[in-house]
């Protein structure tokens, strides 16, 4: 009689079990709308900024036609991906962007991190927090002025820089139209922007280090050195392999506006990436769904870098993004 009662109860549930349920639930919803609330404006933005977008991809499926509109131009498929592989600049482009990726990845992408490790063990604080404000201020600087400071130091005629080359009797750099020049500004440039201030999530990690693996590091005779090779660099391993898979999603997409503004025709053999490519054929050329499709060819391949970098972290025992 027992095993049928509780049959009973499984197949048939107490309503009043039910309604206390279904109160619960309410509670729950109402103790959580001021984070659902919080969480509204970051759900918003995803949706209308990155999925509904994703709805326009089709248009590199198609020969889209501004006055017929979606519905009404013509699905031509994978023509504007056969018209990219076998245009002549294709490989160009390809090469031009690999090699400045490249440069990023070797050049920027440690140094955030090395500054994180020198700033970590400053020990005077109001020194550490100063250097620290001074770097990842150029952060809120545009493209625009970086770019236009480094062509007034470098001007043939007025420059700073060139006046004190020639001053010391050494000849004039032309660095704004020396294709030469193009690769190393750049990555100059983006070290200067941008390591101080990814340096913070790099710091951020190491504050939450155990101190007292420190201590007892210390105790053991290790030097600062040792320290910083031996606990420090192993405490943020995790964040290092993380952010350089993040880093390997963007590996074809480079900064438009700062390649732009150091382009010019002297040295756009070097500097003619997929994103001023994009610019000259879709925004000025009006070629929209080609150039949709050469931004959907970027955005896979990034894809597969990042699930390639992702399963070989997993093989080495760390932890990846998903």
């Amino acid at each position: 009689m027992e095993k049928v009662s509780v049959l009973k109860k499984q197949v048939y549930p107490n309503k009043s079990t039910s309604a206390s349920r279904g109160k619960l639930l309410k509670k729950r919803i109402k103790r959580g709308i001021p984070l659902y609330l919080m969480m509204l404006p970051g759900v918003l933005f995803f949706l209308l900024f990155k999925y509904l977008p994703m709805f326009g991809l089709s248009v590199a499926f198609m020969e889209y036609d501004p006055f017929s509109g979606f519905f009404g131009s013509e699905w031509v498929w994978f023509a504007h991906f056969e018209r990219l592989f076998q245009e002549r600049i294709f490989l160009d482009l390809l090469w031009n962007t690999f090699v400045l990726s490249i440069y990023d990845l070797v050049f920027y992408f440690p140094a955030p991190i090395i500054l994180a490790l020198l700033l970590n063990e400053v020990r005077i604080k109001w020194f550490r927090t100063s250097i620290q404000t001074i770097l990842y201020t150029p952060h809120f600087i545009s493209w625009v002025v970086i770019v236009g400071i480094t062509a007034m130091l470098f001007s043939t005629q007025s420059g700073v820089i060139n006046n004190l080359l020639h001053a010391f009797g050494l000849s004039r750099i032309e660095v704004m139209t020396d294709a030469s020049f193009f690769r190393p500004l750049w990555v100059i440039h983006n070290i200067w922007n941008g390591m101080g201030w990814d340096a913070i999530i790099y710091l951020a990690a190491m504050a939450s280090i155990n101190p007292q693996l420190y201590e007892a590091a210390r105790i053991d005779g290790a030097t600062r050195l040792q320290l910083m090779r031996l606990i420090t660099i192993p405490s943020i391993s995790y964040l290092i392999v993380v952010m350089f898979i993040l880093r390997l999603g963007g590996f074809l997409d480079l900064s438009f506006t700062h390649v732009y503004l150091l382009q010019n025709p002297l040295n756009l053999g070097v500097s003619d990436i997929f994103d001023t490519y994009v610019y000259r054929a879709g925004v000025l050329g009006g070629q929209y769904s080609y150039t949709t499709a050469v931004g959907l060819f970027k955005s896979v391949v990034g894809l597969i870098l990042v699930i390639g970098a992702n399963k070989l972290a997993k093989k080495m025992g760390k932890e990846g993004v998903y």
